[in-house]
Parts: structure tokens; C-alpha cells; sequence
């Protein structure tokens, strides 16, 4: 509980206990008979009131006009009425001459009575609603207000003072008193519950004192409902918790409407000001925060030339694979790899080394005052290895790998905007060559833009036409017939002639172009596949990939059964390959395939043995035929290792009742092992390579037994 609350509990109890001390105690105070004595205390506590009731009136009217709230603004109209109303109550009681002669002491209480009535019902309206800033404009108006309502006040006591006592005997006035008494009290302590409901919301520390305000204006009000009696200190006592309670009311309201929304606002400046220089997601210091550290550093080394400050080295980590995790297992569970990672790397920071987010699945390692090159390389291998343990998520335990890009300074750059780039542009290159480290190069910088110009080229490619579909048999190892055919995509560049697709489908996968391009491949490899069959040939299987973007739209099936009924082609003869990447988000690659399966198409994953699948999904899946990877194939002859692979994955697929297809055949001896394995089909240059349509026509359609090209 904070501290504000049990203070609010304590005022609470310590009130009551006081109230029970004092009605113990009551008839020894009574005693006190010295008039002069009381009344000069009530007069001191009297002034006080007004003083207080006064500073609250004056924090709305003459201080802070620029931050003007509605609380503070109607409070401050309310206790200019509840100052003047003391301010004739406290004269007229001690019996001051003039005031005296004109209102008794007794009849004082009347005014003390509208005055508490006031500030009750003020306070409950007030403090019950939400705060809200109002505009200076509306100060004149509220005021203008409240004064109206003062003089009638005033009118109707004047009337009331002097007509209702003609009306009413003395204990009709008595009881009449004693019922506007228990209705200040009820009030003041309905105020209480009202603001405090409902209980399970969390109160501002000022809400709580100016709930410790009414608690007081209730215990003051306790004492002046005791029947007055000359001697009696009771009205002394409630005048005093009167004044307490004015001081806290004061104190509530500032902090309410001035000091509270101050703060909100500093908190806000603050977290605004920690959102521009850190990351929200791992609360890493952020690039720009990484820009100003890199400047300091740079200007730190102009300045201490002559000293001998070593090698300062900045390293830019990029997740390999991260967007196919992120698409596959969402975005959720990307965002908790991405703070796994931060809290692995964060963990092994040493002196003079710092991490930043650079956003998405980047990072940036920086590392000062090394000894040697080979000791800022020797360092980033060490970065590396931190993520030979798997990283555990929500669904379970995935092996994630790093590339880094280092620049030096200043040998690599001499202002904070160049290292940061050359890191960046060699992070990007390591990806692109397959390797873990790469210090940059200036020649790097062209290969860059070698690759910005090729995405923005690739842009263009399709509407231009520039690609075309080479298609590759596939042969049954046992009837030695040509069973299907897969479909492959080309580039012929205007300029750089063809361009191998290990160097444009990585764009177009990141750029999202491979989505469109994808659509075309399988609109064209369908209608020439129909186009076949309606020239008369044996109806053969076209194998399509998908990519992993493709296979995320949830509206695929549709897509592929509309273009399908255009083409009029059975969907039997369709093949649509997948990557085990695809399926790491188990129950959406499920209904993915298991609407596409709806379609009728045959159903195949790719590469197999490269990626993350699970033998238990596996069996589940809706899936017709797996692909062993050409990299297992070529080396099943020299390596046992790959023939033990090939070995268990084509009996595995025999005992899941899966076709299994072997890819990247080249030579007799690979062929054989794969008859003895009592492998299905496969493909590669043995058979033939890749070839337009013309050709495939010619050599596998017209001729299917003849001579295949080399």
C-alpha cells in the first residue's frame, strides 16, 4: 500500500479516536469557563480558516491563470463564498461589537451552517468528476457566478434572520438546526465515498489528501453539532479541524491541478525524449543514440591524437533467416527472439563495449580502445558463438545464426554516418556471400549499389517481359517415363544479359516483388501446361514453387483455384512446392496446405533435410512428396554421411506413404544408389537441364524415350 494511502487510513483513525477522546474528556474541558480564553483561540483558528480559504480562491483568481483546470478554477469561486461566510461567522461569535449587535453567536452558527453547506455539496460536485483544463475566457463567467450567488446567499440569510424566528419557536429552529447539521455531515461524508468509489481504481496522491480534507471537515462538523453551552470548547475544536482541513484542501488542490499535471507532463517529455533515443522493444539505446555515442567517440580521438587509444571498432549483427521466423511464428514471437537476443549479447557486454538496436533484426556492437584488429575480429567471433545454444521461445527451442559487418576507425570512416553505413554495407554482404564476419571493403560499396540498381530494375521486369520459364524433367527410376516437369524462372536483363536467379530472387523476396512475380510464374507454367495438353500430349505434373511470402497470403487457395478454372486446367496436375521454413508456425501452415489440398493439387516439400521440420508435424501434414536437396545428391557417393541422410529419408517417405524425389542428379552412380534406395523420381543435368518450352516440347513431349539434351 503507498505511503499517501495509509497516511488517509491513519488520518481516519487517529479523527475518530480524537472525537472519542474528547466526548471522554468532556466534562473536565468543560470546566474551562474562561470565555475570553476560547474566544481568542476561535478567533485565531477562525482567521486561519479564512486565510486558507482565501489562498485557495487566490490560487484560481491570481496565481497560475496559464493553467486554469476546471477543479481548481470552481473550487477557488467556491471558497471565496465559504471565506466571506467564515470571515461573519468567526466575528459575530468571539462578539465583536458591531457584527455582534447584528447577528448573535447563536445566530452565527446559522452562517457557519450555510458555509459547511457550501463547501460540502461544492466539494462533491467538484472533486467527483473528472479534471479537465479550461480556458481563461471562462474565469470571468465562473466568477461573475459566483459572486451572484453570494449576495443572494446573503439576502436570504438577512431575510430568513430576521422573518423565520417570527414564524418558528426556538425549538423548531433547534430541531430545524440540528437537521442542516446531520445533512452537512452526511454530505461531507458522502463526498468521501463518492470520490473514493470505486475502490479497486488507484487514487492520485492528491485525491487521497483531499479526501483527508473531508474526513476532517466531517470531524469538525461532529463537534459544532454538540449542544452549545457557554464554556463549551466543542465549536473551538471544530474550528480547529476546520482549519485543518482547509490546509489540506489547499494542499489537494495544488497538487491536483498544478503540481500532478506538471509532472504527468515531465513524465511524458521524459518518455518521449527516452522513445527518441532507445529502442521500446528491448530498451537498447537506438541508432540515433548510437550516432551521438559514435561522434563522442570520434571527437574524444581527435582530441587525444598524440595518445595512444588503440582500435575502436563498430560491428552491425544481423539475424539471419529473421523474416522467415517472423512470418512463420508471428509477430509476437519475433519480437520475443528479438529480445532473447538483445538480453544474450547485452549479458557479455564488457567495459568499453555497448549495444544498440538499430530497428527490425538489427544490432550494433561498438568497441573501443582495442588492442589489435585481430582482437576486434577475435572479439565478433566470440559474439557468434553466444548463439550456439538455441534460443528458447513460447514453441519451442529454435538455432538462430548471426551475420556481422565490421568498420574500423578511422580507417574505415571518419564520421559516425560513414562507419555506421560501411558496417551496414558489409553485414549485407556477409549475408550475400554466406559467411559469418566481413570487415568492410570499399568495394563493397559497388556491389551495394550493384544490388539497388538490380531491385530497382527488377521493378520493371515484369511489365517489361523480361522473364521467361525454363522447365526441367522429372523421370521415374524405375519405368525410366518422364513423369512431370518443374518450372523455373529466368531473367534476361536488356543490358546484363541473364541473371542468375541466386541473385535476384533474394531481392525479390525482401522487396516483396516476389509476390506479383510469383503469381505470374504460375499463371504461365499452368497455361503452358494446358497449352500441351490440348496440342494432344500425355498430361504431365507441373512442380511450382512458392515462396514463403506467397504461401502467408491468406487468401491463396483462392487465388490459385480462380487462375486454375481461367486456365481450365485439373488441379491433379499441379504441383506446388513448399520450404520446410514455411511450416514453423505448425497450425497455420496446416490450414494453408489443408485449403490448398481442398483444391486438388499435389502438395511437395522442397529441399528437404535443410530446415527446421519436425518429424511429428511431418506425419500430419497434408503433404504428398518430399525433395531430397540437390547438396545431399551430389556428394552421396564420396560422403557417408550424405548417404546415410539420403538413405533415411527416402525410407522415412516410404513409410509415411510420401513420394520422394531426388534432385540434382548428375552422373550414373548417383542414379544407381538412388534405385537401390527404391527412390521414386528425380531430376538433374543426367536427365537434362533446364530448357525453354520449344525444346522441352521437342525432346520430352513429342519423343519422351529419345535422346535428352545434355
Amino acid at each position: 500500500m503507498r505511503q499517501e494511502e495509509k497516511r488517509t487510513i491513519r488520518t481516519a483513525i487517529l479523527g475518530a479516536i480524537l472525537f472519542l477522546l474528547i466526548q471522554i474528556f468532556h466534562t473536565p474541558l468543560e470546566r474551562i469557563d474562561d470565555w475570553d480564553l476560547i474566544s481568542a483561540l476561535y478567533l485565531i483558528a477562525g482567521c486561519c480558516n479564512i486565510a486558507f480559504g482565501f489562498a485557495i480562491f487566490a490560487q484560481g483568481w491570481l496565481f497560475f491563470s496559464d493553467r486554469l483546470s476546471r477543479a481548481r478554477l470552481y473550487a477557488s469561486a467556491l471558497f471565496l463564498g465559504v471565506c466571506i461566510f467564515d470571515f461573519l461567522h468567526t466575528l459575530s461569535f468571539v462578539g465583536i461589537p458591531w457584527i455582534s449587535s447584528f447577528v448573535s453567536p447563536e445566530e452565527s452558527l446559522w452562517l457557519l451552517a450555510l458555509s459547511r453547506l457550501s463547501s460540502g455539496l461544492g466539494i462533491l460536485f467538484i472533486f467527483s468528476r473528472v479534471d479537465k483544463p479550461v480556458s481563461i475566457s471562462e474565469k470571468g463567467k465562473v466568477f461573475r457566478i459566483a459572486l451572484l450567488l453570494i449576495v443572494v446567499s446573503l439576502v436570504i440569510f438577512l431575510f430568513g434572520h430576521s422573518i423565520i424566528p417570527q414564524l418558528l419557536s426556538q425549538e423548531w429552529m433547534d430541531s430545524l438546526k440540528r437537521l442542516v447539521d446531520m445533512a452537512v455531515l452526511f454530505i461531507y461524508l458522502i463526498g468521501v465515498a463518492v470520490i473514493v468509489y470505486p475502490g479497486k481504481v488507484e487514487k492520485s496522491a492528491s485525491m487521497l489528501i483531499i479526501i483527508r480534507s473531508l474526513i476532517f471537515f466531517a470531524l469538525g462538523q461532529a463537534f459544532f453539532m454538540n449542544p452549545l453551552s457557554v464554556g463549551d470548547v466543542d465549536p473551538l475544536f471544530g474550528m480547529v479541524c476546520s482549519g485543518v482541513a482547509y490546509y489540506l484542501l489547499l494542499t489537494g488542490v495544488y497538487r491536483l491541478t498544478i503540481e500532478e499535471p506538471f509532472h504527468e507532463k515531465q513524465q511524458v517529455e521524459d518518455r518521449m525524449n527516452y522513445l527518441a533515443y532507445h529502442d521500446d522493444l528491448t530498451g537498447l539505446p537506438n541508432r540515433r543514440n548510437l550516432m551521438h555515442r559514435v561522434e563522442e567517440m570520434i571527437m574524444t580521438a581527435v582530441g587525444e591524437k598524440d595518445s595512444n587509444q588503440g582500435f575502436s571498432a563498430l560491428v552491425i549483427m544481423n539475424i539471419n533467416h529473421f523474416k522467415n521466423i517472423n512470418d512463420s511464428l508471428g509477430h509476437y514471437a519475433g519480437d520475443h527472439l528479438l529480445q532473447k537476443v538483445s538480453q544474450r549479447i547485452a549479458i557479455e557486454a564488457r567495459d568499453n563495449e555497448e549495444l544498440f538496436s538499430m530497428g527490425a533484426d538489427e544490432f550494433a556492437f561498438l568497441m573501443l580502445e582495442r588492442a589489435s584488429l585481430e582482437g576486434c575480429m577475435i572479439r565478433a567471433s566470440e559474439l557468434l558463438q553466444l548463439f550456439e545454444i538455441p534460443v528458447g521461445l513460447e514453441s519451442g527451442e529454435y538455432h538462430i545464426s548471426l551475420s556481422l559487418g565490421m568498420s574500423i576507425y578511422p580507417e574505415d570512416g571518419d564520421t559516425a554516418e560513414q562507419l555506421i553505413q560501411n558496417a551496414d554495407t558489409a553485414v549485407h554482404n556477409a549475408k550475400d556471400q554466406g559467411v559469418e564476419i566481413r570487415r568492410y571493403m570499399p568495394a563493397m560499396q559497388m556491389k551495394a549499389k550493384e544490388r539497388l540498381k538490380l531491385e530497382n530494375d527488377l521493378r520493371r521486369a515484369l511489365e517489361r517481359k523480361e522473364f521467361y520459364l525454363v522447365y526441367q524433367p522429372q523421370v521415374n527410376l524405375e519405368t525410366e517415363e518422364i513423369v512431370g516437369m518443374e518450372a523455373l524462372l529466368r531473367w534476361n536483363h536488356p543490358k546484363s544479359g541473364l541473371i542468375s536467379p541466386v541473385d535476384f530472387i533474394p531481392i525479390a523476396e525482401e522487396s516483396g516483388l516476389i509476390v506479383p512475380i510469383g503469381e505470374w510464374v504460375l499463371k504461365t507454367a499452368c497455361l503452358q501446361n494446358k497449352l500441351w495438353q490440348l496440342a494432344g500430349y500425355r498430361p504431365l505434373c507441373i512442380s511450382i514453387n512458392l515462396s514463403m511470402r506467397q504461401f502467408l497470403q491468406p487468401n491463396l487457395a483462392g487465388k490459385i483455384g480462380m487462375i486454375l478454372k481461367d486456365i481450365g486446367l485439373d488441379p491433379c496436375y499441379v504441383d506446388l512446392e513448399i520450404t520446410e521454413s514455411m511450416t514453423l508456425d505448425k497450425e497455420t501452415a496446416f490450414e494453408q496446405l489443408k485449403r490448398l489440398k481442398e483444391l486438388g493439387v499435389f502438395i511437395s516439400i522442397d529441399d528437404f533435410g535443410t530446415g527446421y521440420s519436425s518429424l511429428h508435424y511431418l506425419k500430419n501434414m497434408p503433404i504428398d512428396r518430399l525433395k531430397i536437396d540437390r547438396s545431399f545428391v551430389s556428394d552421396v557417393m564420396n560422403d557417408t554421411n550424405n548417404a546415410a541422410i539420403v538413405s533415411t529419408i527416402t525410407s522415412m517417405a516410404h513409410h509415411l506413404k510420401l513420394k520422394v524425389t531426388a534432385e540434382g542428379v548428375e552422373n550414373k552412380e548417383q542414379l544407381q544408389f538412388l534405385r537401390q534406395q527404391h527412390c521414386h523420381d528425380a531430376q538433374g543435368f543426367l536427365f537434362s537441364k533446364p530448357i525453354r518450352a520449344e525444346e522441352f516440347e521437342i525432346f520430352f513431349l513429342k519423343q519422351p524415350l529419345l535422346g535428352m539434351p545434355s
